[in-house]
């Protein structure tokens, strides 16, 4: 699977696309819709399920260097409201801030990043690390491991900073309820 069909599979859940709109009308700085909804909805085209079958929410990321809580409330807030007649659950949260509450949260460590990009890269699964935004007339597909994952149906974990077999495993059970097809590579 290359990007484009990759793009062409995840724009068919309308949700997905409603929300990438809605980012770049925000004009939120580094934004982009990012995770398993995309992944989910290319899965569930593939295995002719419903787009929106096992999608529990929609993650969207920005960067923002004020990483006060009181602004990323601020664009939860104006998000949801643009939003909220999808009746989707949807997480935007700002990048440049995941390091204050991360380790608490998690009890694994978070060094701060530098973008948006970056917290892609720390997902617990390579299958999963992707993200879509507009960019002028087009999309902007970023996705350091390729489709190949994806279009094969297969979970692999992403070993980084913040990994957790626990919790590796916990969403991979998840995910293979929903998708017997899947392949979920164990973590090591």
């Amino acid at each position: 699977m290359n990007r484009d069909e990759f793009l062409a599979l995840a724009l068919r859940n309308p949700v997905n696309v409603t929300i990438i709109d809605v980012l770049a009308q925000l004009d939120l700085p580094d934004a982009w819709l990012v995770s398993g909804c995309l992944v989910q909805t290319v899965w569930n085209v593939l295995t002719g399920r419903p787009v929106d079958h096992g999608i529990a929410d929609h993650d969207a990321f920005y960067f923002d260097p004020d990483t006060s809580w009181e602004a990323e409330d601020a664009v939860i807030r104006k998000l949801h409201a643009r939003l909220a007649h999808l009746g989707a659950k949807v997480e935007i949260r700002n990048q440049a801030r995941v390091h204050l509450w991360y380790p608490d949260k998690h009890r694994l460590p978070y060094p701060a990043l530098r973008s948006s990009r970056e917290g892609i890269d720390r997902f617990l699964t390579q299958n999963t690390q992707v993200g879509v935004r507009r960019t002028g007339g087009g999309y902007e597909v970023y996705a350091p491991h390729g489709f190949d994952d994806v279009a094969g149906l297969i979970a692999r974990p992403n070993p980084g900073p913040n990994f957790s077999a626990t919790n590796y495993e916990a969403k991979a059970a998840r995910w293979k309820a929903l998708w017997p097809e899947l392949t979920v590579i164990a973590a090591e």
